[in-house]
């Protein structure tokens, strides 16, 4: 089962690799992983999602929130968590596919953001399974490249991280 886990950090050199490397050394795979500085710029928040059976996740956290730097470990919950995506689609655009292409990011609100004589590059962002769906109705025209920033997610209400 997937999981999108975000890990709260002391914001210094070489806490990434210590994170990395826990799930590496314990044969866990990520499936992505973003990292940014919070709104405390003494803090970073990495997302990631891997995948496992509840006793195994339960593993990662405990080993995660064992490392010096983790100030905090949340295994978000999807009806407790807004997760969105953004991608980044190269896709071929000849003249019988133009309109197409056009057709398929207004529907999911993608933004054209570079045009050549035959190729659109869009950006959309949303949930992962809209941002999938999107991606699936365009390879048949032609996919050329795609980029994607992973999952984000942040906590539903006004709580933050302190609170």
């Amino acid at each position: 089962m997937k999981h999108t886990i975000a890990v709260l950090v002391e914001n210094e050199f070489g806490v990434l690799s210590r994170v990395v490397g826990l799930f590496s050394g314990r044969g866990f795979n990520i499936d992505s992983l973003t990292v940014a500085p919070t709104n405390d710029e003494s803090l970073s928040r990495i997302t990631l999602v891997t995948r496992g059976d509840e006793q195994i996740i339960e593993q990662i956290t405990k080993q995660l929130n064992k490392l010096i730097d983790v100030i905090k470990v949340i295994d978000f919950e999807p009806e407790n968590a807004i997760e969105r995506e953004m991608v980044l689609v190269k896709v071929s655009a000849e003249d019988e596919s133009r309109a197409e292409v056009l057709r398929i990011a207004d529907i999911f609100r993608a933004k054209v953001i570079d045009v050549t004589p035959k190729s659109y590059t869009l950006e959309a962002t949303g949930t992962p399974a809209k941002v999938a769906a999107m991606v699936e109705l365009l390879r048949p025209l032609g996919l050329k490249e795609l980029v994607s920033t992973g999952p984000v997610v942040i906590g539903r209400g006004a709580r933050g991280w302190k609170g």
